[in-house]
């Protein structure tokens, strides 16, 4: 079995994304892991070749900046990586670059990975997540934050990176059938020294609206709010290995009392009606369980 990871960065160093603690992530499990690195301004190509592993190979990119409506360039680039693997692999797993795996979860994923390897249905394996909010001791638990994703995927090139690359789909336009594992995507994309994490608001809006709404919708602080959040609660596990540097260097402070949110009153209605049903109801789904 063959599996080789791919990826897709700019800017990290100025935007403070972990793609170096993404990448040794899923090194462990991959023969080969693609780096599609667009053209940046601030060294993160050397942050990349920093890594120093037999197994990555970097490709660099320039990335469109035109396709402003919902995130299109980052799908665009996703598949441009994942053009780049090569036809004798197997599984490709994708991480985006502040995504970070566990280590605890290898075995289950590389068992998921052998048991299903011949069953060719199976176009994907399906991750659960967790969001981390303003600093890596809390949790996002709003419903807003997606559950679940596609982040291992079968080396089929009628697959691609859909909407903004949160997940895939098969051409024409078909979910894909995946199948569940026990394992969890760390998501640390909101977790920044509250400056960094403004100006990777900033950047990010770029990719889905244009000039005139970021000039009355981007706000003009140097530092993003993390108080404007909805609901949290308290993270009481341990983090990746990978991530134990980056988490010394924290250095800012943020405090929730978890005992108090801000759920709208549609999010309250849905949560007791999905209790009683048994279900959650309004869930968006990307994919087709099999």
């Amino acid at each position: 079995m063959k599996v080789v990871g791919f990826t897709i960065v700019r800017n990290a160093v100025r935007l403070d994304y972990p793609i170096v603690e993404a990448i040794m992530s899923i090194l462990p499990l991959c023969d080969e892991v693609i780096v599609a690195v667009g053209a940046s301004d601030d060294g993160t190509l050397e942050l990349v070749k920093g890594i120093r592993s037999e197994k990555m190979k970097i490709t660099e990119t320039v990335w469109d900046d035109s396709h402003r409506e919902g995130g299109r360039t980052l799908a665009l680039e996703t598949n441009k990586a994942f053009a780049a693997i090569p036809a004798d692999a197997d599984w490709c797993f994708y991480i985006q670059a502040d995504e970070v795996l566990h280590e605890q979860y290898y075995s289950v994923i590389r068992q998921t990975m052998e048991r299903y390897k011949d069953e060719k249905v199976i176009d994907g394996l399906l991750f659960h997540y967790k969001h981390f909010y303003g600093s890596y001791d809390y949790l996002g638990s709003s419903w807003n934050w997606y559950r679940r994703e596609i982040r291992i995927i079968r080396n089929d090139k009628n697959i691609f990176s859909y909407r903004d690359a949160q997940g895939f789909r098969k051409k024409p336009n078909k979910k894909l059938k995946v199948k569940l594992m026990e394992a969890y995507i760390y998501h640390y994309g909101w977790v920044r020294d509250p400056r960094a994490m403004q100006r990777k608001q900033a950047a990010f809006s770029h990719f889905y609206h244009d000039d005139k709404w970021l000039e009355e919708n981007l706000a003009k602080s140097q530092e993003f709010d993390y108080s404007q959040v909805d609901s949290l609660e308290s993270f009481e596990g341990t983090h990746p290995q990978v991530m134990t540097d980056r988490i010394k260097r924290l250095n800012w402070k943020f405090d929730h009392d978890v005992s108090k949110n801000r759920l709208a009153p549609r999010e309250r209605l849905k949560r007791l009606v999905s209790q009683l049903l048994g279900r959650r109801i309004g869930e968006y789904k990307n994919y087709t369980l099999h």
